[in-house]
This record gives C-alpha cells, structure tokens and sequence, in this order.
C-alpha cells in the first residue's frame, strides 16, 4: 500500500503549505466543537441549581460564539483541502498525459486506447476523491474522536470504557468489508475501461459496422458487457449497503449501553446531570465519525484501486529514449547508412541483415510486395523503432546517441496511415510548426496538390475536416499530410506510399510540386507504382526483409527481376486505360 501511495507524496508536498492551513483548520473547528457539549454541561448543571436570565444569555451568546467560529474554520478547512485536491488532479492529469505522449510506439500497441482514457478520466477521479473529502473525513473524524474520548474518560472513565467497547468490532468490520470492497472496486474499474473500449472502437469503425450490418451485434455486445458492469456495481453496493447499517447498529448499542449505565449513574448521584447530557452529546459527535469511517474507507480503497491502476501507466518506460547525453544535431546533411540491420518483431523478422547507404541530397525508392519490411525499414530514419541488430546512423552519428525529439525536427514523416486531427485544415497542415504564416501554409498546399480542393471547400484553409480528417476523401487526406511534411522544411524527406490514394494525373502534379522540394533533400519513397518511383537517383527492392535488388529504373527493368515484372504490369495497365 505504501508502494502505491508514494506516487502522491511529491505531489502533496508541493502543497504542504496549503495542507498546513487546511489541517490547522480542521483541528480549531474540531477543538470548537469539543468544546460546545462543556459549554452545556455548564449550563444544565447550572439550570437544575437555579439560574438567572442573564446567566441564560450568557451560556447561548457562548454557544452561538463557538459554533460561529466551528463553521468559519469549516468552512475554510473544506475550500483549503478540497481545493488541494483539484490541484493535485490537474497536476496528476497532467503528468500522466505528458507521460502518455513520450511512450513509445510499441506501448499503445499492447494497451487498448479506451482503458488509458478510463485511467485518465475515471480512476483520476477517485483518486480525487480520497486526497480531498477522503482525506479531510478522515483526518477530522479521527480528531473529533480522540478529543471526544479524552474528555469522556475526564467525566467517567467506567462509562467511557462501557461506550468504546463495541469499537474492536467496528475495527473488524472496516478491515473486512474494507478489502472486498477494493477488491469489487478494482474489477468495476476494469470493466469501464472494457466498456470505454468498446465504445471507442465502435465509434471510429461506425462505417466499417454500418457497411457490413453489424449494429445489432455489436448493441449486444455492448448490451451484455453493461450488463456484467451493473452487476458488478450492484455486488458493490450491496456489501456497501451491508457495511453502513452494521455501522449504525453497533453505534446503536453503544447508545443503549451509555442510557442504561449513565442513567443509573445519575440517579446513585454518582455524575451530574449536566455531565450525562455533554456524555451523550459526545456520543452523538461520535456518530458521525463511526458512520463516515465507513463512507471514507469506501473511497480509500477505491483511490487506492484506482492510483494502482495509473501507476501502472507511470511505470511504463518508453522503449525509445534519449540518452543521458545526446550527441550534438545541428547542420543535418542527411546521408543515411543502415548497418547490419535487422529487425525482428514476435511474428518473425520483419529485416535481415540490411546494409545501406543514402548519400545525402539523394532520392532512394523502395519497392516490394506487401509485408516485405518497407515500413519498417523508414520507421528505423525517425527512430520510431530501433534496431534488433545493427546500427543505424545520419552523417555518421548512432541514432541512439541523439535525442529523438532533435532527430525528428529535421524529418518530414508522411505515414502509410494518414491521421489528421479535429481541426481546420490549416491548423492541420500547420501541424508542429509554430507561427506558420497563411502564404507559407497555402505554398505547402499548392505544392501537395491540395490548394484547388481548399478553394471549393465553403470555408476555405479554416474547414474543418472533421475526427480524424472523416470528412476528407483519401486522396485528401493523404496531400494534406504531404502538405504537414513540406511545410517542415525538412533535410529528410520521407514519404511511406504517400501517393496511393490519388489518380495518375494528380500524382504527376504532386510530383511535379515535389520536385522543387526534394531538391538538394534526402528523399525516402516508397510506392508500389513505377511511376512514382521511376526518377529516383536509386530504387531498392525488399523481398522477405532483405534487399534482393538495387540500381536505378533503368538497371532494374533491364534486369527481369521483380521490379521489371512490376514495370510490365503497369505499362499494360497504362495500355488498357488508354483503349
């Protein structure tokens, strides 16, 4: 449990101050509040001896006086220790979402999306939940229950000592319905992040159901997981529900127990009256403590549960991390070498033993049959995987040695899988560049081929395209991320079969556009059409993760290799269109 907990303590000592404040509140209204039942003991002592009105007067201005300062200091100890724990919230939302950004590929490939954002939205609100009233309840009902107790044992011991004697059982009863109430609580949370799951793939793969009728399996899916969840919620609530009346019986006995002994205590002359009502004025301030015990243990163990699960996320380490001093990165000329690469993923190799060089300024295509390595081999230039074997270099400099940030501000990355954001399609293109003027944006445009479809958007560069660009075509898409790339200015150009969504005459004209632009860069193309590929300075053909061929477009369709076969399809092709 400490374990677990330890990921809160810099977070709370960042607040130490404030905390200071809000206990040293707590503890003023907690010592007014013991204070009252003294106040009433005085004035029934005094009132069964004969009183005046002014003695009257003056006992209520003292009990008015004590519960206005009992309500200030409550007042502030509940804006202090509340308002601490939203701050705690946002710093801890905050480092988690930092946390998320720099893990590598490979993590969110093992982690559903839906659980991460239960983890980011559900669990960090039970964490809340204990730092603030959890917290706050605890400490002031653990205050509130030793002052009570010292001044009944001052009164009577024998009737303080009769009152505590049903607390071994309430200890008990907190611990065991403490655990299962963890426990219940763990397996809840569990099952949101399935259902959040479910929801988020069902919503961006709605086309997808729509196109093949499956709304009303995947309702019934859904139906059934929601199902399991308020089961689980209803088992919670039920040892909860169990939990707060045994509270409220053993408190009940303990009153019965205080009546029968304290009456008899009175009428042997043995205490005052007025001492047997602030007696049982404590046993009602002991109340609440007993009942809120087990409301605050509740959200204990559900904080507990829940910051289990975000520590799970804060302990992950990205596999892609730059090293405790990064080379120096600032004049990028862009040559390229893969040394003795290969790359094996738990499905098999994806490279073997790759040795290649990409001299600076040059275009080098890459071709071959789908799952021969393409992507994997210009995911290794950004660093977004590292080498299973083998070293990987830019101007001569191990990958590993730079940070990748640095890397990665000299590359232009155009994915296979196009993602644009919920934004206008300048922001879009815009993406990752800071203060990117409107010309600047509209050139990249022009030069990707996008800039005609702009203008007969309603909107123009602010339209927006809508999660995930959904109200883009490919074609789209794609030359907006080609845009993003061009509008980098990078040294490194990388485009991973950038073009596939669009015709032959807008790929002639994105090229055209392109061929200003890869200029003097380093260029990485891979593309299964030969016309893309045909002016490249050297084309490399991947077969089974090795490198089977090599040479420019004309050595290779010379050489009746893959490339050449490829080469002859689509000149067939061309002549068939053309028919």
């Amino acid at each position: 449990m400490r374990i677990v907990f330890r990921t809160l303590w810099p977070y709370m000592w960042r607040y130490r101050r404030g905390l200071g404040l809000g206990i040293g509140a707590l503890i003023l209204k907690d010592i007014a509040a013991a204070a009252l039942p003294l106040v009433i003991r005085q004035a029934v002592d005094a009132m069964t001896s004969g009183l005046r009105l002014r003695t009257v007067l003056v006992f209520a201005a003292a009990l008015v006086g004590i519960s206005l300062v009992k309500s200030v200091f409550q007042y502030w100890m509940r804006v202090i220790l509340i308002g601490i724990s939203r701050d705690v919230e946002y710093d801890l939302r905050n480092d988690l979402f930092r946390h998320l950004v720099i893990l590598s590929a490979d993590f969110y490939g093992k982690r559903r999306t839906g659980d991460l954002m239960a983890r980011a939205t559900n669990d960090l609100n039970a964490v809340r939940m204990m730092l603030g009233p959890g917290v706050m309840y605890w400490t002031e009902t653990s205050l509130t229950f030793v002052l009570a107790i010292a001044i009944m044992l001052g009164m009577d011991w024998r009737l303080t000592v009769l009152s505590i004697l049903p607390a071994p059982l309430v200890s008990l009863a907190v611990i065991l319905f403490g655990r299962r109430i963890h426990e219940r609580f763990e397996r809840i949370q569990s099952m949101f992040s399935d259902i959040s799951s479910r929801v988020q793939e069902n919503l961006s793969g709605v086309r997808m159901i729509r196109a093949y009728v499956q709304e009303q399996p995947e309702l019934e899916r859904f139906e059934e997981l929601n199902r399991s969840y308020i089961r689980q919620n209803i088992r919670l609530a039920r040892i909860s529900g169990l939990f707060q009346p045994l509270l409220e019986a053993l408190i009940g006995v303990t009153f019965l127990i205080v009546l029968w002994a304290g009456g008899y205590q009175v009428l042997q002359g043995r205490i005052s009256l007025g001492s047997f009502v602030a007696f049982n004025t404590y046993m009602g301030m002991l109340v609440w403590p007993m009942i809120a015990m087990g409301w605050v243990v509740n959200l204990m163990q559900r904080g507990s549960a829940s910051l289990g699960r975000i520590n799970e996320i804060l302990r992950e380490r990205p596999s892609i991390a730059p090293p405790p001093e990064p080379a120096e990165l600032s004049a990028v000329r862009g040559r390229i070498e893969l040394r003795s690469v290969s790359v094996l993923y738990p499905a098999g190799a994806a490279l073997r033993n790759i040795d290649l060089v990409i001299e600076a300024g040059t275009t080098l295509a890459v071709v071959g049959h789908t799952g021969s390595g393409k992507t994997t081999l210009v995911n290794l230039i950004p660093r977004l995987i590292d080498p299973t074997e083998g070293t990987v270099l830019l101007d001569g400099i191990d990958l590993r040695e730079l940070s990748p940030q640095a890397l990665r501000r000299h590359i232009g990355f155009v994915p296979q899988e196009t993602f644009l954001f919920s934004a206008s399609v300048a922001e879009n293109i815009a993406f990752g560049v800071e203060n990117a003027t409107p010309e600047e944006i509209r050139r990249a445009a022009e030069l990707a081929g996008l800039a005609p479809d702009i203008e007969s958007f309603p909107d123009g560069y602010k339209t927006l395209v809508g999660e995930r660009g959904v109200t883009l075509s490919g074609g789209q898409k794609q030359r907006t991320a080609i845009a993003r790339a061009i509008l980098r200015d990078p040294r490194i150009l990388i485009l991973d079969d950038a073009l596939s969504s669009v015709d032959t005459l807008t790929e002639d004209r994105i090229l055209s556009g392109l061929a200003e632009v890869m200029r003097g860069r380093t260029v990485i193309l891979i593309s299964h059409r030969v016309s893309t590929v045909r002016l490249a300075d050297r084309i490399v053909v991947l077969e089974k993760g090795a490198i089977v061929e090599q040479g420019t477009h004309a050595e290779l369709a010379a050489a009746g290799g893959y490339y050449a076969d490829l080469y002859q399809k689509q000149l067939l092709e061309e002549e068939l269109e053309a028919i």
